[in-house]
């Protein structure tokens, strides 16, 4: 069997401190939240977990990074590929903010692809990019799964954008999901250059996205690295209810001047503390 660990990746601020990432802290054990009241476990507890966040906002009608389409209707071709790349027994999300308004529009599930592509495909091009109430909306959606799967499995937040959050500071919900959880947010910023206020190298993973092809790709890598260690190199669960934590102290935190992000940090715990 495998169990999958998620890293921490999302937009930071100044306040948070590479020593204060949940991915840091192998040894804690907080998250998800359970109790005697928690939903029945899930049939899959090691399942991945992606929930894609689309901006649909009124800007992706223009035809900028195109090639003569509009970036609403490149971005839909992306994430209907990648949606077909996602494994099947993974479960798969989509929350959307468009002219129709800012929802949920496919709730996390394994066997949900034809609607995930229909909800995709009716996307339509308007409004504003409330970005800090998505993530929040998504960040609730995967602790849920979270406690399903009494917190083993893997959690990607994933990001499509072309701007910046128009719905209030998002920093207070940075602050909470860095510290709280293990959840990997990937964010794809299309058209929008590298100054943008989600990429932050040492603690972010930002991929900028020109043309549709760096688009496609940009998704694709959501799955192509993945961090991932095997069942058998944890200790036993103390109880039926949640994993045990990993007997073991993160690594010195990096220094200012090196650039880890953390995908990098698990590849090195992975490497310090696990048995191959």
């Amino acid at each position: 069997m495998t169990l999958l660990l998620g890293a921490v990746v999302i937009l930071a601020c100044p306040a948070v401190q590479a020593a204060e990432l949940y991915a840091l802290n192998p040894a804690d054990n907080r998250w998800p939240p359970l109790d005697e009241q928690a939903e029945a476990p899930a049939g899959n507890p090691l399942a991945a977990n992606y929930y894609l966040v689309f901006d649909g906002s009124g800007s992706m009608a223009a035809q900028d990074c195109g090639d003569g389409q509009r970036k609403i209707d490149v971005a839909k071709d992306a994430i209907r590929q990648f949606a077909e790349q996602v494994p099947a027994d993974a479960n798969l999300g989509l929350y959307v903010f468009d002219r129709k308004g800012e929802s949920e529009r496919v709730a996390l599930g394994a066997d949900n692809r034809a609607r995930f592509q229909e909800a995709v495909a009716g996307v339509s091009a308007g409004n504003n990019t409330p970005l800090k109430a998505s993530a929040q909306f998504a960040y609730r959606q995967l602790t849920k799964q979270a406690e399903r799967q009494r917190g083993y499995g893997e959690y990607h937040l994933v990001v499509v954008t072309d701007g910046v959050s128009t719905d209030g500071d998002p920093m207070p919900v940075v602050r909470d999901i860095l510290k709280q959880s293990p959840v990997l947010v990937e964010t794809i910023g299309f058209c929008i250059n590298e100054k943008h206020s989600l990429n932050q190298p040492g603690l972010t993973s930002y991929r900028s996205a020109n043309d549709p092809e760096s688009l496609r790709q940009g998704l694709a890598a959501v799955l192509a690295e993945a961090p991932d260690f095997t069942a058998d190199q944890f200790a036993p669960a103390p109880d039926a209810g949640r994993p045990a934590p990993v007997p073991m102290q993160g690594p010195t935190p990096p220094k200012a001047e090196e650039k880890e992000d953390a995908f990098s940090i698990l590849r090195k715990l992975k490497e310090r503390y696990l048995k191959p």
